[in-house]
C-alpha cells in the first residue's frame, strides 16, 4: 500500500497503519488479524484544491486493487 500510495500520489507524508487485529470478530474481518482494516495518514501535492471527497477518492482509487484482494475498510486521514 504504501509503495503504491507513494508511487501514484506523489506523496510529502505517508503513514499505513494496519489497524486489523482491533477489529477481529467485526465485519469483514478475516480472522487473521491483518490485512483487511487500515488507517491511513497522508498529504500530497495532488490534493491541492481539491474537496475532502476528491481526496478520498483519489486515495481509494490507488488502493484499488488492494480493496479487491480483502482491505475492508480503510479510514484516510489527510495531513
Amino acid at each position: 500500500m504504501e509503495h503504491r500510495l507513494r508511487e501514484v500520489l506523489a506523496t510529502t507524508q505517508l503513514e499505513v497503519i494496519d489497524e486489523s487485529a482491533a477489529h477481529a470478530g467485526h465485519v469483514g474481518a478475516n480472522g487473521t488479524g491483518f490485512g483487511t482494516h487500515f488507517r491511513v495518514r497522508i498529504s500530497s501535492p495532488l490534493f491541492t484544491d481539491r474537496s475532502r471527497v476528491a481526496r478520498h477518492r483519489l486515495v481509494y482509487d490507488a488502493l484499488q486493487e488492494f480493496i479487491d484482494q480483502g482491505a475492508h475498510a480503510i479510514a484516510i486521514e489527510v495531513l
